[in-house]
């Protein structure tokens, strides 16, 4: 039953067939499946030296969280959506995707009021923060055809502009917005403009799920907009396994972002790319397939790209991802100041995705840090995440505070 149950979560969560991943499988679920959803964190850890020190050089006012997905039911009618696929048991994966992501966002008692509830949560986990710290709240647009046309059936999910520029505007203590704009629209590039004027901070994609090939020549006007109004785009790279995406995991090539790059269009490579193989397009369209990461660290090698790509270290702490990349981002400190912190919440708050034991395991922390910050955790996700990579340490080398001061970098 346990073997069965594993099987269920790890495909619904995103496991990865890579060696570091299994290896790490014997400490999961360290901390059971569901989240507690505990409240107020206790003034004993509220006030420990782990919290404290992770303020330590931090401005919160310039701390905004780059990767914070908005979820719901669409029960507040904002025009969320979800695919069918995603309320069905017959379709068990889907299914249990979305019961994993309302618990993670304590949204999952609540009813007629998921979608006000989960931002509720937010707020509460933001009052846990310093005052100033932020989420952007990222929009999440359908899969189009190559004839832009919108594809339901293959949208996993759809969180309009509007609802995120909405939630962002009734609360401005707590969430910016990034807009999420398909380039095959046929309005795309009138949208980007009215994402910008409307106060979008930067533009999500997420190609396997929404159809997109970012080397596309259908892209080309798309991205000369985004240049022209000083707009980054955020997008997945790597294997994909949070959503259904099909036969689409190829669209995920960091390497095909290098036509973005090209016209100077400042990209943020999501998770930096920690999962999964691409083929090496570089030696070839039938170049063999080598780890999404290594096509990553090419680019960002690159001296062309030193000025225009970026990476966000969203979800490179969970159990599928930590391993040789996590410790390659901490060592390679002369790639710090073009790495920018997200959370990928609600994803913390999914308690089989993260081991304590298997970070200690690593090096990355400490054993007397591992059962605060699991205590943390229970409270509030969204402190764990940011406590936690302040104290990764690899040698002397840990992420410094501009990692987690990325507001210049979204409203320069």
């Amino acid at each position: 039953m346990f073997r069965k149950r594993r099987q269920l979560v790890f495909g619904a969560l995103g496991a990865s067939a890579l060696a570091a991943a299994a290896a790490a499988w014997r400490y999961w679920p360290e901390h059971g499946f569901a989240n507690p959803c505990r409240a107020r964190l206790p003034d004993k850890l509220a006030h420990h030296e782990i919290v404290r020190a992770a303020w330590d050089g931090i401005d919160a006012a310039r701390a905004w969280d780059c990767h914070a997905h908005l979820i719901g039911s669409g029960d507040s009618g904002g025009g969320v959506w979800l695919n069918p696929e995603m309320l069905s048991v017959l379709h068990p994966v889907q299914f249990a995707q979305r019961l994993f992501y309302l618990n993670a966002g304590c949204a999952h008692l609540t009813p007629g009021r998921v979608d006000e509830s989960y931002i509720e949560r937010m707020h509460n986990l933001l009052d846990g923060m310093r005052p100033g710290y932020k989420l952007m709240l990222l929009a999440f647009d359908r899969h189009y055809t190559a004839d832009g046309e919108p594809a339901p059936a293959e949208t996993p999910f759809f969180i309009p502009n509007e609802y995120a520029m909405a939630v962002a505007r009734r609360h401005p203590r707590y969430f910016e917005w990034v807009a999420s704009v398909h380039p095959y629209r046929r309005d795309c590039v009138a949208a980007l403009h009215t994402a910008k004027a409307n106060g979008a901070r930067a533009i999500k994609w997420l190609p396997a799920a929404m159809g997109i090939n970012p080397a596309s020549p259908k892209c080309d006007p798309f991205y000369a907009a985004l240049k022209s109004l000083d707009l980054p785009l955020i997008t997945h790279a790597g294997m994909e396994r949070a959503v259904r995406v099909g036969d689409r995991q190829h669209l995920g090539n960091p390497l095909l972002l290098r036509r973005a790059l090209d016209h100077g269009v400042r990209v943020v490579v999501a998770h930096c790319a920690t999962m999964g193989e691409d083929r090496d397009l570089d030696r070839g369209a039938h170049g063999p397939h080598v780890e999404s990461f290594a096509l990553f660290a090419r680019l960002m090698d690159d001296a062309r790209y030193a000025a225009t790509l970026f990476g966000d270290i969203s979800a490179v702490t969970q159990l599928n991802r930590a391993g040789p990349a996590l410790l390659r981002l901490l060592e390679r400190d002369d790639w710090h100041a073009r790495l920018l912190n997200g959370s990928d919440y609600p994803l913390p708050g999914i308690m089989p995705l993260f081991s304590m034991e298997y970070l200690v395991q690593l090096g990355v922390i400490g054993a007397e840090a591992a059962p605060v910050l699991a205590a943390i955790r229970e409270h509030n996700p969204l402190l764990f995440d940011f406590v936690l990579k302040r104290h990764l340490r690899t040698g002397v080398k840990g992420f410094p505070a501009r990692v987690f001061e990325t507001r210049p970098f979204f409203a320069p």
